[in-house]
Formats: C-alpha cells, structure tokens, sequence
C-alpha cells in the first residue's frame, strides 16, 4: 500500500492519489457485449444455452430452475447455513420496511390536494454472481425489498456451474425471500435476456446486482436503449474508506481493509489518520493478517493501488473520505457520531470498533448494493424505493380552483402556452356563471 501525506500535495496529486484503479470500457469490451447482447436479442435461448457453455462451462439442458432443483439445493446445505440465511432475511425485512417510503397527502391551500403514492414496478430482474464465489447474500439484498415493494414478477439470474447447476445457498436465498423465477445465467447474456427477453426468460422493466466489467458494461448498455431496461445504478469495484484515530485497534483497521481487498484484483481499500503510528501499525498487521487468507494473492493485488493517506485531523480526513465518495466508510474513532453531521457522500457508514463493513454485508440489516467509484456523490444503495415508482395525484374543489387557477394563467401566460391558460380559465369562467 502506497503510503502519502495529504497536506504534502498539490492538487494534481491529491487526485492522483484518489483516482480508482482504471475501469475499462475499451473498445474491445464494448464491442464484445454488444456482440453478446445482439446475439441474444436475435437468437434468444439458442443463444444463451451457447453461451453459457462458451463462457461457464455449463452444458444446460433447459434454463429455469424446475422445482426439483429448489429442493435439492434446500436439502444439501447445512442447517446452520440455513438457520443464517433466514436471520439474515429477518434483519432485512425489518430494516427495509421501516426505511419503506410512504404515503403522503398534503392540502397546499385550501380545496387543493396534492398525495404521493407508491406503485411497484412490474417486473424486475435481479443479477447474483458466482464467479470466484457465489453470493446468497445479494440473493437476500435484492429479494427482500423486492418482495416488500410488491413487483409483480421477480426474476433472478445467478451462473450455472459447470454441473449446470446453480448454487444452492443462492437458489436458498432465492426461495426464502419470495423470487418467483430463477434462470441458470451468467455474464452479458444474463443481463441482455433479462433486459430484451428471450422464449424461456421473461423482458424486465429494471435490473438490479453487481457484476464483473462485461455485466457493469452490459447494464450500461440496456439502460442507454428505450427498448431496454433500467438499471439500480452504475458501479465499479468494491471499495472501502477507513478513518481511524489514534486510538483505533491497527488489527481491526488492517482485517477491515482487507475485508475489501479479498473481493478482487480491481477492489481498492484506503485508510487515512492524523496519526502516523496507527497508519504504520496497520500497515504492518496488513500484511500479517493477508498471509493467513485464503486469497491472500487476490488481496495482495488488490492492495497494489491501494493507499495509507496521512492527515492534520479527523476533520480533514472527513474532507478527504467526502472527495473519494467510498462505498463503504468506516469510522474506527473514539466518538464516531462526532463527524457522523460532516460526512457528504457514502454509499454506507460504520461507526465504531465494534462495527466491522462485514455485517452491513450480510446481516446487519442495511443493503450492501451500493454505489461504487464516486457514485455515491448522486446515487443511493438499493432500497424498497428502487423497486417503486412514485406517483403523484391532486385533486381541487371549485373554491379550489378559484384559489389558485389565477396564478396557474399568469404562469401559463408568461411562457406563451394558451391552451394552459385558458384549461384554467375555461373553468373559471365556468364557475362564474354559475355561480
């Protein structure tokens, strides 16, 4: 990890120093999916059963997950893993339907109406890795506020292995938070048969989940196409900022960064302190607790642009943790709450010893899909209200038209729209000789 003292920079290395590992979207990338994407679009299932075999090694005989498969998965895992996956849910739920939006109706002057209404959206797709590792907890991150929303139809994706079958804590997760449909794909084509639709995979109005840089690039893709679909968000690699005084145990900060640094090659993890002893002992049970991990050699990679950021204060690490806009922020501070007022722009915050990134990952309750690479500055983590749309309604008696129709016709005048101004005064003329 690279080590650097902020306030010994210019600005052009200050952004150096907090620029994210290059995301590509090369060429060669853009290309590749939308040779995928159009080859799904034209072809459908052909497609996507060449595909899966081409790029998951799958030899799939049919697409959906039948009912056999759900209880086959159920019964092999062990019960603890079950019991986990069920509190794990449970959390979700309670947190995600108390943070639910609501209903509001409000009377802006007398006789006018205005309410806001929750409507789910219809059908929704959801995308669960299984590349180096599968990931029931995004099946439960994505399901559960699906579920609360109401979508109609929830669909999932999640990659076969190679015995053409799912991940059973995946189809697990699947099936305790109420998805209806789960296919057997992975990748671009994943996300091109969720967006378009293909015979055996039904065309969904939003896609949701993480993914590697062809599934960050396919959503992309769709999203930018009105016959498409909509996506949770743009996102890049998993990330992670730690600001951590003096006082902050180095071998909590150092597993908290490496917590990150073990997603993947591409991941980035940064820790700043006004305390240059905290930033050296870290530095050091970094590389003592990296030895012990099984991707030991992923997190290593991952540390390559990773950074140890030294300040002047807690105040101007908050300034600095605002800057980078991490995906997960951690406060390892003897009063976390303290700079909790001060911090702008994160995906999710941690606060305190006792608080490790890991929780918010699983079972703590909050959402773990979250943007990445600065996008936390303008996007919020995935909520019951990302699977809403909100509509508005009003509704005016005479008195309140009378009340407010003449400034809706000195407005409708200014910007030269009669027929806006006389749809008021139409009616007020109405009222008039009635009256």
């Amino acid at each position: 990890m690279k080590r650097i003292n902020w306030n010994e920079l210019d600005e052009a290395a200050r952004r150096e120093a907090l620029a994210r590992p290059a995301q590509s979207r090369a060429d060669e990338l853009r290309r590749g999916v939308e040779r995928i994407v159009a080859d799904v679009r034209a072809r459908g299932d052909e497609a996507l059963l060449e595909l899966s075999a081409k790029y998951d090694g799958a030899q799939l005989s049919q697409i959906e997950v039948s009912a056999v498969e759900f209880d086959e998965a159920e019964a092999s895992l062990d019960e603890a893993l079950k019991a986990a996956i069920r509190e794990a849910a449970a959390r979700i739920e309670v947190f995600h339907r108390a943070a639910a939006p609501q209903p509001v109706g409000v009377e802006t002057a007398p006789g006018v109406r205005v309410e806001r209404m929750q409507r789910p959206i219809a059908r929704v797709g959801l995308y669960v890795p299984a590349g180096s590792a599968p990931l029931p907890s995004t099946a439960l991150m994505l399901g559960v506020p699906a579920r609360i929303a109401g979508c109609r139809e929830v669909v999932l994706c999640s990659p076969a292995r190679r015995d053409g079958r799912c991940d059973p804590a995946v189809l697990y997760a699947a099936r305790v938070t109420g998805v209806h449909r789960v296919f057997k794909l992975g990748g671009a084509q994943a996300i091109a048969a969720m967006a378009y639709g293909a015979a055996s995979v039904p065309k969904c109005d939003k896609l949701f989940g993480p993914g590697n840089t062809w599934v960050t690039e396919a959503k992309l893709q769709v999203s930018g196409d009105p016959e498409g679909a909509a996506i949770d968000m743009p996102a890049g690699p998993s990330e992670v900022l730690v600001i951590a005084d003096a006082d902050a145990d180095p071998s909590f900060v150092a597993i908290d960064l490496l917590s990150q640094a073990e997603h993947g090659p591409d991941s980035q993890v940064i820790l700043v302190s006004p305390s240059a002893a905290l930033i050296d002992a870290a530095a050091l049970e970094v590389e003592r607790l990296r030895a012990e991990l099984p991707r030991a050699a992923i997190a290593e990679r991952a540390l390559v642009q990773s950074r140890l950021i030294e300040v002047d204060s807690l105040e101007q690490a908050v300034a600095v943790s605002n800057r980078y806009a991490p995906e997960h922020l951690i406060l390892q501070v003897a009063a976390p709450r303290a700079l909790l007022d001060g911090i702008e722009s994160a995906g999710s915050v941690f606060l305190g010893a006792w608080t490790p990134e890991s929780v918010g990952d699983y079972c703590s309750g909050s959402n773990h899909v979250l943007p990445t690479y600065g996008y936390a500055r303008s996007y919020s983590g995935v909520s019951v209200a990302s699977f809403q749309k909100q509509v508005t309604v009003q509704e005016l008696s005479a008195d309140g038209l009378r009340a407010i129709g003449p400034c809706t016709a000195t407005l409708a005048a200014a910007e030269q729209l009669e027929a806006h101004r006389r749809a008021v005064t139409l009616r007020l003329a109405a009222l008039e000789a009635t009256a």
